[in-house]
């Protein structure tokens, strides 16, 4: 008989934001919270008190002990040792009841994306945005680690993160759900602006300087451009996830 799967390994939380986020929406995930005890601010008396009514267990701890816990010093003097959420649905799942539920799936495709702060920037964005989910290749691409986390704000427990194994076959198993996949790229004929962002859509970026990979440019529907008038040739990916998503969403929401 084969053992039984191991539970995920506990991982760390740090930073105001996303320590408060999972508070609120899977606080029963919540081991421990470990804060900075020379801290008698008024955020931190607040944050004090949405944990100890969410019934967190609380421990005293000072800010060498939580820079060694997180390996620098950008805990904001909390920490939390939490347990992993588990993914309620599928991608496949997901876009079954976007469907069903006759909703315009919005999704955030990166591709190539290595740098936990910016899939961090990512995934606040996309929240803000409304996105449905965020979804990136297993390989070459940041994982969802306590420095993605903080930089989320938050958005790391609200936004789905599919990291899947083939991103061109995904993206062809997107298509078939009916979703238009357009890529990003500086040298697409047509601009963001010109391109209807209304219907179902997975918006695909890739990394700043090397853009999407040939085979994920393959399966696009369609290839366009942000407008770069000044000096520089390029956005940083979470800025250019911004703009394409908030295009979308002012399409959606714009009068008739």
């Amino acid at each position: 008989m084969s053992p039984a799967p191991q539970a995920p390994a506990p991982k760390l939380l740090f930073g105001f934001h996303a320590v408060s986020v999972r508070l609120k929406v899977a606080p029963e995930s919540i081991i421990e919270v470990l804060f900075d005890a020379s801290r008698h601010d008024a955020r931190m008396r607040q944050f004090l008190l949405r944990a100890q009514e969410a019934g967190a267990r609380l421990i005293e701890a000072d800010g060498l002990r939580l820079s060694k816990l997180c390996g620098h010093h950008g805990h904001q003097g909390v920490v939390a040792r939490v347990n992993a959420v588990v993914q309620q649905r599928s991608l496949d799942g997901l876009l079954e009841s976007l469907t069903a539920a006759g909703t315009a799936a919005l999704l955030l495709v990166l591709d190539g994306i290595t740098d936990p702060h910016n899939l961090g920037a990512c995934l606040r964005v996309a929240d803000g945005a409304g996105a449905h989910a965020v979804i990136a290749p297993k390989d070459h691409a940041a994982g969802l680690n306590a420095t993605a986390a903080k930089v989320a704000s938050g958005a790391a427990e609200t936004v789905p993160y599919f990291m899947v194994t083939n991103l061109a076959r995904t993206l062809d198993e997107i298509k078939e759900h009916g979703i238009w996949c357009v890529g990003t790229s500086d040298d697409a004929p047509s601009t963001l602006y010109r391109c209807d962002l209304r219907q179902p859509l997975a918006l695909v970026l890739g990394a700043e300087g090397t853009g999407i990979r040939q085979l994920t440019r393959k399966r696009c529907d369609a290839l366009v451009r942000i407008p770069m008038l000044g000096a520089v040739e390029s956005l940083n990916v979470s800025v250019a996830s911004g703009v394409c998503l908030y295009e979308a969403l002012r399409q959606r929401t714009a009068p008739g």
